[in-house]
């Protein structure tokens, strides 16, 4: 981590205190705003491949929603939507794209809220669920689904509330398993106090009428009957196996899961191996 960042951070940390002392529900708030805004955009180098494809884009709220759409050579009664986690952007999945492509594949794949080409400052998951749900509703039916992390977890989500055709198939890789997990580390990194914390989950459950805990895939799949396969790296820092292996034991026949070492958080969905056993599985 370079000095300015660092600095940026110490600086961030002490004014959430402070805030603190005067105020739990602002530094909630201020907490709130900060958990749910990406400190950076994806920046990847245009390749021939997002030359070719369809570029499309829709209205979601008041964003603009971008993406793009490539058919195969021929008719395709075959169409997948891949899904990005936080801080990243679809470009990232190229290869993937590449390869569902050559497997006579139509590939959707689009920008959150607050990522890549899309408008937005901020993203948090029922809005990711409502973009996947107007991708579906716009451009579908889609057979198979591909999320990576907190793209994972918004596909748990969409495919608990929505009707997908009998054949479809969903792959998660490293998902953000539970939300809570990602807030508990969010609150040990800033250094806040339970009071604060409470007042959070407090802020969470007016604007969703939830709780943390309920935004979780461990408990979103517990409704989903179709085909999942599952992988995750046990050295994830990001999300940790734990959450992962909670929900193998769960037993549910229709997961596969599939644990790797060494990969990490990002790594996994580049290992060629792993793409083999995803572009197998669909």
């Amino acid at each position: 981590m370079k000095l300015a960042q660092k600095l940026a951070i110490k600086y961030i940390k002490a004014r959430l205190r402070m805030t603190a002392l005067l105020s739990k529900e602002k530094a909630a708030r201020k907490a709130l705003k900060l958990f749910s805004t990406p400190r950076k955009r994806a920046k990847i180098k245009t390749t021939a491949l997002f030359a070719k494809g369809e570029k499309l884009s829709f209205k979601l709220g008041k964003h603009n929603i971008r993406g793009h759409r490539w058919l195969p050579n021929g008719s395709s009664s075959k169409r997948i939507l891949i899904l990005h986690g936080f801080e990243s952007s679809y470009k990232k999945f190229s290869t993937y794209i590449e390869a569902f492509i050559k497997k006579g594949y139509e590939v959707l794949a689009f920008d959150a809220p607050a990522h890549g080409a899309s408008d937005g400052k901020q993203i948090n998951l029922p809005l990711y669920v409502d973009m996947i749900a107007s991708i579906y509703t716009q451009y579908g039916p889609i057979q198979s689904f591909m999320g990576h992390s907190f793209g994972g977890l918004a596909l748990t989500h969409f495919l608990e509330k929505h009707q997908t055709q009998e054949n479809a198939k969903a792959v998660l890789v490293a998902p953000a398993t539970e939300t809570q997990t990602a807030v508990d580390m969010f609150f040990e990194f800033l250094e806040l106090d339970n009071e604060v914390r409470s007042e959070f989950d407090s802020l969470i459950l007016k604007k969703t009428g939830h709780l943390p805990a309920y935004f979780s895939a461990r408990r979103a799949v517990e409704n989903i009957g179709i085909p999942l396969l599952w992988l995750h790296d046990e050295e994830d820092e990001i999300t940790p196996i734990q959450d992962a292996i909670k929900v193998q034991q769960d037993q549910h026949p229709y997961i596969q899961f599939i644990f790797t070492k060494g990969l990490g958080h990002r790594k996994i969905y580049r290992d060629k191996e792993v793409m083999k056993k995803i572009i197998a599985f669909l």
